[in-house]
């Protein structure tokens, strides 16, 4: 797998994480790149709960 580009969204608050989606696919329209890989990853403590997604990407052949 080759990329040129990651991009991070990370939400720890309810309702951010459960808008996340509408987040990056809002940046995948406005930024024409391949996605070659992802990463999921949740973390938590007592008190809070991260989600992140990490997108592995290249620039997409226009």
């Amino acid at each position: 797998m080759q990329f040129t580009g990651v991009k991070v969204f990370s939400e720890t608050k309810h309702l951010d994480r459960r808008q996340m989606g509408d987040q990056i696919t809002a940046w995948l329209r406005a930024n024409p790149v391949e996605v070659v890989d992802k990463v999921v990853t949740q973390s938590s403590d007592s008190e809070f709960h991260c989600l992140t997604i990490t997108l592995f990407y290249k620039e997409a052949h226009r």
